[in-house]
């Protein structure tokens, strides 16, 4: 194949993956929009619409195979599609953490813990995908370590919510003469929020471990990887 050709392929990729994240991330959002607008129209779109994500994932995977297996590439375009390998990977992940938002949102019926701010460090995480993406794209490996420094921060927001959600299970508990149906119900809502922040969180880790495929990819440094 014209070494032309070959590049064109690769550059094919990048642009393929790209418009993955871009799809992920608007089915991210609006997961969180079902959340925060107990829209069940919407909830349904993001769950029906992981179909789309999976088929785009195994398509770019079958053309990451297809490059390794019949142009052989080495050094710096090996570890592109290497790298590109690992990331829709991430993507994919992302969106089925998209999925379950969606499906939180469907049982949530009312805010029991309007402290805790979920699209708001929600905001956080989808800045980090982006930032990660366009690490990827542009080839940037300063922006793979601001990444990897904005998700300690995360990390501390969603234990410290998960915190204020479980103190404040337990001084409901002690503090009122619940029936047995209503605590039912608060340890529902208890868990789902426990579940989303979860989620929220491993959108964040997916997007370190994209920035890390991406410094791998540039510098051939693995730092972020472990």
């Amino acid at each position: 194949m014209p070494r032309e050709s070959y590049q064109e392929l690769l550059e094919s990729l990048r642009e393929d993956v790209l418009y993955m994240s871009e799809l992920v991330l608007d089915r991210l959002r609006m997961g969180l929009s079902a959340i925060e607008q107990k829209d069940e129209e919407l909830a349904w779109e993001v769950i029906d619409g992981d179909d789309e994500i999976n088929q785009l994932y195994l398509d770019l995977e079958r053309d990451c195979i297809d490059l390794l297996a019949l142009q052989q590439p080495v050094a710096s375009d090996l570890r592109f599609i290497a790298a590109s390998f690992k990331i829709i990977t991430d993507l994919e992940r992302i969106g089925d953490l998209a999925t379950n938002l969606g499906e939180y949102s469907l049982e949530a019926e009312r805010d029991v813990f309007p402290e805790v701010d979920i699209q708001d460090i929600a905001g956080v995480t989808i800045e980090m995908v982006e930032d990660a993406m366009d690490a990827y794209d542009r080839e940037d490996d300063d922006l793979c370590y601001t990444i990897g420094e904005t998700d300690d921060a995360v990390d501390e927001r969603c234990e410290a919510a998960s915190e204020t959600v479980v103190r404040d299970l337990i001084e409901r508990e002690m503090e009122t003469d619940s029936s047995d149906a209503e605590i039912e119900q608060l340890m529902a809502d208890v868990s789902r929020l426990l579940l989303t922040i979860r989620d929220i969180e491993r959108v964040g880790d997916h997007a370190v471990n994209i920035a890390a495929r991406t410094l791998y990819m540039v510098e051939n440094d693995a730092a972020l990887i472990y």
